[in-house]
């Protein structure tokens, strides 16, 4: 997207009135969420008239310059019976998922709850008839996930006067503090006040809202739900917390944050099958938190309400090896140790968890200089394995000689670790 910085970037600073907003510890706690892309371009599946989209499957109507009036007749197609928010939000707890982000309204405008601003809507336009923000919205509640609202704040490709769409609206014309204040804050009114808790709502694109349109809209937010947070990408500098560009992390970030994390290189549903495994998404869960992030990772169910099967199957295995070693995951901070060779490190009230990718399969792993450990254990699936733990002039040494690490990531677990200090 051309709006977003650099990468590996915290996109916006965040709003130093908001560093006190006491949701944050849950949000601090959680660590990892599921992100879902669903809407109306789940049907044409990154495909029209044949014609492959360049870009994101969610992108098409933009990237091929679809005419408003001709990308809403998919409504009338969005009939996926196969949904069940309950099935969905169970996988979101297999896979140890703590938050679950809807996208209630993406850049084309279509909406998943029964808004009154517009027909393009699931309730309205589609056959299928059903409120999903709602039916989402209770299954989390019963599940004990924290339900949170993706909303396109800027772009709307329908909307005569919002961001994005050029091809059938003149930029020269439009009223987008009209668009802000007539369409944007009602359908905002209606999501706060209509599903109970919301727990946070993640805005995108920026792009030209103002500084005053931004606060305008973080101050909205809060006034009708004051411990929602609101994400960075609302723009200028403001939000309660920071937000990455997609799929990148920064090397010393500070403060709160969260990188939104593809499945497979794309976020609305497409044929794309080359799914990250358990493994490269256990490795980008590590990085994160050991630098004091979220990781919130994508699913987009096919125009059926279906999450492919091949995804399942990585979710769930992601989270078996949560079970085993979500304590070096849930409710941590970042780690003490930076720059190692072999991994990452967090770090807990009471212990410090080594997260090892690069196993030494013959050997011993050597902590950083200066390290004493009282006791190390390799978490496993049958609770955990002691380690042998020596002191060299290197730095304290565990003992791995014929012990095999985990299949998706090894994580041990110290007790005791004392004068430790970054690197």
């Amino acid at each position: 997207m051309a709006d977003i910085p650099d990468a590996g970037q915290i996109t916006f600073a965040q709003d130093p009135h908001s560093k006190s907003n006491p949701a944050l510890k849950w949000f601090r706690e959680a660590r990892f969420g599921m992100f879902v892309h669903w809407g109306v371009y789940a049907i044409p599946a990154g495909y029209w008239n044949g014609k492959p989209t360049p870009h994101m499957g969610e992108w098409i109507m933009h990237d091929l310059k679809i005419p408003a009036e001709e990308y809403k007749q998919l409504a009338a197609s969005f009939d996926p019976n196969d949904f069940d928010a309950t099935e969905l939000v169970d996988l979101a707890v297999r896979a140890g998922q703590r938050y679950l982000v809807l996208t209630a309204k993406h850049h084309d405008g279509f909406c998943l709850w029964p808004t009154e601003l517009t027909s393009f809507s699931s309730t309205a336009d589609a056959p299928l008839g059903r409120d999903i923000v709602g039916e989402i919205s209770q299954a989390c509640r019963e599940r004990g996930i924290k339900f949170g609202l993706y909303y396109s704040q800027t772009q709307d490709w329908t909307h005569p006067d919002a961001a994005g769409n050029d091809w059938d609206f003149d930029p020269e014309t439009k009223d987008f503090e009209g668009y802000l204040q007539e369409y944007v804050k009602p359908q905002l009114t209606e999501l706060l006040t209509g599903y109970g808790e919301i727990s946070l709502i993640w805005f995108d694109t920026p792009q030209g809202i103002t500084a005053q349109q931004s606060r305008d809209l973080v101050e909205h937010v809060h006034k009708l739900q004051p411990y929602c947070l609101v994400n960075g990408r609302v723009g200028n500098g403001l939000g309660d917390y920071g937000q990455t560009r997609d799929n990148e992390m920064p090397d010393e970030p500070s403060g709160d944050w969260e990188t939104p994390v593809t499945g497979n290189g794309t976020w609305g549903f497409t044929d794309n099958t080359e799914w990250k495994s358990a493994h490269e998404i256990a490795v980008t869960i590590a990085k994160a938190v050991s630098r004091g992030g979220n990781v919130l990772l994508n699913v987009g169910p096919d125009s059926h309400g279906a999450v492919p099967s091949a995804q399942v199957a990585e979710l769930e295995a992601i989270g078996g090896w949560l079970q085993r070693c979500g304590a070096s995951i849930y409710e941590t901070r970042r780690g003490p140790f930076r720059a190692l060779e072999w991994g990452w490190s967090t770090a807990s009230s009471d212990h410090v968890y080594l997260l090892v990718e690069n196993w030494p399969v013959q050997g011993d792993l050597v902590l950083p200089a200066g390290v004493s450990v009282e006791s190390a254990r390799l978490l496993t699936d049958a609770g955990a394995t002691s380690l042998g733990v020596h002191d060299s002039s290197g730095g304290a040494v565990l003992g791995l000689t014929g012990i095999e690490p985990d299949a998706v990531l090894s994580v041990i677990e110290l007790t005791g670790a004392r004068e430790v200090a970054p690197l």
